[in-house]
């Protein structure tokens, strides 16, 4: 019984497999990104022979998602210099870099981004202002969108915050009844956006992606795999592929 080690990790066909044994209902499958690493949550009492022929049972998937992510385009790393392309909600936009003696800031204007910062400021700090504007943005952007999204599922005070996420685009809480979704969604289209909501709401009904979790979707965003396909072809950092 794995009670006294909680993680583990074995290979199949050069895949390395890590496992990690908590006290849940049931097994759960996922590939992040970027290069495809493979982990497997499972019950606490689960045996390893059993968690290693789920595993089989699913190495077909593991390998297409794995190959989906190899084949994905990555953003570049950010320079925060002039003429850097940046995203806003879906649109490109030109960085213009201004030296002001002021409080530093980002603000919008056409096609451009203008970011007024003093002289020498450095990398990191630059990259706090930015992930701090676009918290800012998409916690506006996302209020209307929760709100109309949680009266047309018949649900309410469920409450929403925006945080760097490193494998996911959102998160649904239960016991608190609170959403949170990834910072990184505010470079992407609005429609993503709200399918990403949508998709956490429906957590409310339904733990696990299964067919009841699908159908409910479904009801209330009929064109969520179109949205699912569209978010996932998007140049990223992020993505979170779980079964």
């Amino acid at each position: 019984m794995p009670n006294s080690q909680n993680t583990d990790k074995f290979t199949l066909q050069n895949i390395e497999i890590s496992v990690t044994y908590k006290d849940i209902k049931n097994i759960h499958l996922s590939v992040y990104p970027p290069n495809g690493e493979v982990v497997i949550s499972a019950p606490l009492r689960m045996r390893k022979d059993i968690v290693r022929v789920y595993t089989i049972s699913k190495l077909s998937w593991i390998k297409k998602q794995r190959e989906k992510l190899q084949k994905q385009e990555r953003e570049p790393k950010r320079e925060f210099l002039d003429k850097e392309s940046h995203y806003l909600f879906g649109k490109r936009y030109l960085l213009k870099v201004v030296e002001t003696k002021s409080k530093p800031s980002i603000q919008v204007k056409s096609s451009s981004i203008i970011l007024s910062i003093p002289k020498r400021t450095s990398k990191p700090k630059v990259k706090k202002l930015f992930d701090d504007y676009y918290k800012s943005e998409l916690q506006l952007k996302t209020e209307k969108i929760m709100a109309s999204a949680q009266k047309k599922m018949g649900l309410s005070n469920i409450t929403f915050g925006i945080r760097k996420m490193k494998t996911r685009w959102g998160s649904y809480i239960p016991g608190k009844k609170k959403v949170w979704l990834n910072t990184e969604l505010a470079k992407k289209p609005i429609d993503c956006i709200e399918y990403i909501i949508y998709h956490e709401l429906t957590h409310a009904f339904e733990k696990t992606h299964n067919v009841k979790f699908k159908s409910i979707l479904s009801h209330h965003l009929p064109n969520w795999k179109e949205l699912r396909k569209k978010l996932n072809q998007l140049p990223t950092a992020h993505v979170d592929w779980e079964y």
